[in-house]
């Protein structure tokens, strides 16, 4: 007689099993097809569209302009009451986006 614990993990291992077989056969379908990964293309093109989160982090060489500008926000000052001075922005600062003025959406 095969234990309970025997038994899950066969189940476990037959349903791992199965899932593996299942996504290398789409992998297989979709290079056959000569298309990329459709789930990375789809996303990529949404992160494409949206430049900005409500959470945005300074990157190299922006400045409030430029972030402003990218993510149609130009009240980014006002919403970032700890922001001493809007001159000070350098790589790595948070900063709070409106999303309702941010484009893409």
């Amino acid at each position: 007689m095969v234990s309970s614990s025997h038994a899950a993990s066969l189940y476990c291992a037959l349903v791992f099993a199965a899932l593996v077989l299942l996504s290398s056969s789409r992998k297989a379908q979709t290079l056959a097809n000569g298309g990329g990964d459709t789930y990375t293309d789809v996303r990529g093109a949404q992160i494409l569209e949206r430049p900005c989160d409500e959470i945005y982090v300074v990157g190299e060489g922006e400045t409030l302009h430029t972030i402003g500008t990218k993510c149609g926000d130009p009240f980014i000052v006002e919403r970032n009451p700890h922001m001493h001075d809007p001159d000070d922005v350098f790589p790595g600062l948070v900063l709070k986006i409106a999303p309702s003025l941010r484009s893409g959406n």
